[in-house]
C-alpha cells in the first residue's frame, strides 16, 4: 500500500476513535451548608433578679422577722361599720422564701389574715388567706390578682384576676370585681397597703418600718414558727 493510502486510513481511524470516547462532564458542584435552624426562645425563662418585682420582693424581704403598727390613712368613702376603724392595726413579715413571702395583717383581736406575696415568671401575685379562728377557709379566701405592669421597687398594683371576680359574685360581694390593690415600700421608712376601685373607693393602711413593735399571736390557721425568722 502506498503512503498516501496508508495516511488516509490512520486518519480515519483516528475519527473513529475521537467518537468513542464520551464527552467529559463538569464536576458537580458540592451542595451548599444547611442554614442552622433560628434560635428558640425559652418558654419559661426565669424571672430577671434586678427586675422591679424582685427588687420589691427584696425590700420588703429585708424586715423579715419584724411586725410594725400601722395607721388609715384614707378611707373613702366612710364604710359603715367598719372593721378597720379604731383596732390596732399590725402587719408582720413573718415567712420569707424566694418565691413567696407571708405577712399576716392583724386588725385588734382578728388575726384571720395573711397578704401572700409569690413571684411568677412574669411578675408577682397577691393574694388575701382568709381563715376563721378554728383555721378553716373563709368563703372568701386566697383572692386577689398578678401584676399587669413592671411597676417600680416602691410600688406594685394587682388588678383583680378571673377567679376572684367569680369569688365575689358567688358570694355577692359585687362592688369587689373592680378592685385592685396596691403596695408600697420604702425600706425603714413606711409599707402601705392600697385598695382601689374606679368608683371613688380607696382605702390605704400605712406602716411605720421604723419602729418594730412586739410580734403578734400566730394568725389562724397557720403554724407557729420554731423562731422568729430575722431580717437578712
Amino acid at each position: 500500500m502506498n503512503t498516501p493510502a496508508r495516511l488516509t486510513l490512520l486518519c480515519a481511524a483516528l475519527a473513529l476513535a475521537a467518537c468513542g470516547q464520551s464527552p467529559q462532564t463538569a464536576p458537580e458542584a458540592a451542595p451548599e451548608p444547611a442554614a442552622p435552624p433560628p434560635p428558640q426562645a425559652d418558654a419559661a425563662a426565669p424571672p430577671s433578679a434586678d427586675s422591679p418585682h424582685e427588687a420589691f420582693l427584696d425590700r420588703l424581704r429585708s424586715h423579715c422577722g419584724q411586725a410594725y403598727a400601722g395607721r388609715i390613712v384614707a378611707n373613702q368613702p366612710p364604710q359603715p361599720d367598719d372593721a378597720f376603724e379604731g383596732k390596732a392595726l399590725v402587719m408582720h413579715v413573718r415567712e420569707c422564701g424566694q418565691t413567696e413571702v407571708k405577712v399576716p395583717f392583724h386588725v385588734g383581736d382578728d388575726h384571720s389574715r395573711t397578704w401572700v406575696l409569690t413571684r411568677t415568671a412574669t411578675g408577682l401575685r397577691l393574694k388575701h388567706d382568709h381563715r376563721h379562728e378554728d383555721g378553716s377557709d373563709d368563703a372568701v379566701t386566697m383572692y386577689g390578682g398578678d401584676t399587669a405592669a413592671p411597676g417600680t421597687p416602691q410600688r406594685q398594683e394587682f388588678p383583680v384576676d378571673a377567679e376572684s371576680v367569680a369569688m365575689f359574685e358567688r358570694e355577692g360581694l359585687t362592688a369587689s370585681v373592680t378592685n385592685t390593690w396596691a403596695m408600697e415600700i420604702e425600706p425603714g421608712q413606711r409599707f402601705l397597703y392600697e385598695l382601689s376601685r374606679p368608683g371613688g373607693r380607696l382605702f390605704q393602711v400605712e406602716f411605720d418600718l421604723a419602729t418594730p413593735v412586739d410580734l403578734p399571736p400566730t394568725p389562724w390557721g397557720h403554724a407557729e414558727l420554731v423562731a422568729p425568722q430575722s431580717a437578712r
